[in-house]
């Protein structure tokens, strides 16, 4: 099969592969029909994350037809179409019985954190992602389902972690009728949170960037206000100014390990491999939310020690909510909320990229160029 590799930071190509095979009597072998780019594959492709080795496939967002099954599955046929969510998680341990999915005991073994991710490093248990034509999907009763037929591939795709990240993070907010709800980060999750704060009753809702292409598609795509930082001096006063010397009722970071500005970020992720991540983000989120007020983070970031401002945030007495979103947790409601017309998730795809062009797609969404908020990966593309 064809799938991108990951060659060193910056250094990506399209190169043969084995196709997987069952290893387990619970996996299978889905055919992938569509997958993306993730701002957070993003921090993999500049070499941030620790143990990203090469020749490891990227992507955890994807979808695909069933090719194979292993003899103990039961929920999947061949031919089955599935949405995969990005979390790899047994279904039984301790935290998977409560719904904390994105936290299973059994299926890392490199950390004692995070569970399982497609394609995101051995530090998250060394499985191939979804930038290929075939991955192999483990515990296969338990993640996939198949995609309702009123659901297409494009917007199927994007419930595998971009928009349910970014309702997660609105859910972490606890928002509450009329709050105040800024976020940080105009990525496709950042837009998501930000769309999904007014289904949980903001009654104001400022997106915080610094381009203004994706400034534009928070106005249009989430009915926001928008900041840009790079025009204030301090975007914390400016907050403030905005919330009657107050600050939000809840702050939602989106942005996580590639906050613009961190040369250390660079020099100690990058070159030495101490860390996964810039504070810059969030140090805002606390500095603009209100006392008493809630801060969500599902921005992605590896182990950091940086200079988080965490006394701050006591004296506040805020409340700090976090995780990697449980994927399949949210499906339900937001099933819900699209049968409504609530929005459409494809509405912030804005590339669609051939397989093997995947190397321009990442250089074109690394780089901010053409206007690029979500690019969408079609590995059959005539």
């Amino acid at each position: 099969m064809r799938a991108m590799v990951y060659r060193g930071p910056y250094k990506v190509r399209v190169e043969e592969k084995d196709i997987p095979t069952i290893e387990h009597p619970n996996d299978a072998v889905v055919r992938v029909s569509m997958a993306a780019i993730c701002g957070s594959d993003l921090h993999l492709y500049h070499g941030l994350m620790p143990d990203t080795r090469v020749g490891t496939t990227f992507g955890h967002e994807f979808v695909g037809v069933v090719h194979e099954v292993g003899p103990s599955v039961q929920n999947l046929r061949v031919g089955d179409r599935v949405m995969v969510p990005f979390n790899i998680f047994c279904g039984s341990c301790f935290f998977c019985a409560r719904g904390l999915y994105s936290n299973c005991h059994n299926v890392n073994p490199n950390a004692t954190a995070v569970g399982g991710i497609y394609g995101y490093s051995h530090t998250c248990g060394g499985y191939d992602g979804g930038q290929a034509e075939y991955v192999r999907v483990p515990f296969a009763d338990v993640g996939p389902s198949i995609i309702p037929a009123w659901l297409d591939d494009e917007d199927a795709v994007l419930l595998t972690d971009a928009l349910a990240t970014g309702y997660f993070g609105a859910q972490l907010g606890g928002i509450t009728e009329g709050d105040v709800v800024v976020v940080f980060g105009a990525g496709p999750v950042g837009l998501y949170a930000a769309r999904s704060a007014w289904l949980m009753g903001a009654g104001r809702v400022i997106v915080v960037d610094h381009l203004e292409y994706r400034l534009e598609k928070a106005r249009t795509f989430a009915h926001a206000e928008t900041l840009n930082f790079a025009e204030y001096d301090d975007i914390v006063v400016e907050m403030k100014k905005t919330t009657g010397y107050l600050g939000a009722d809840v702050a939602i970071d989106a942005v996580g390990a590639e906050a613009d500005g961190d040369l250390l970020q660079h020099v100690t992720g990058a070159k030495l491999k101490l860390q996964g991540g810039s504070p810059v983000a969030l140090n805002w989120a606390i500095d603009s939310v209100r006392k008493g007020g809630t801060v969500s983070v599902m921005g992605a970031y590896g182990p950091i020690f940086s200079a988080v401002k965490f006394g701050d945030a006591v004296n506040k007495g805020l409340t700090l909510r976090m995780n990697q979103c449980p994927v399949k947790r949210q499906w339900p409601r937001l099933f819900e909320h699209l049968q409504a017309g609530y929005f459409r998730p494809s509405d912030l795809v804005t590339h669609r990229i051939p397989l093997e062009h995947i190397a321009e797609g990442y250089h074109i969404f690394s780089s901010k160029l053409d206007g690029c908020i979500k690019p969408l990966i079609v590995p059959n593309a005539a």
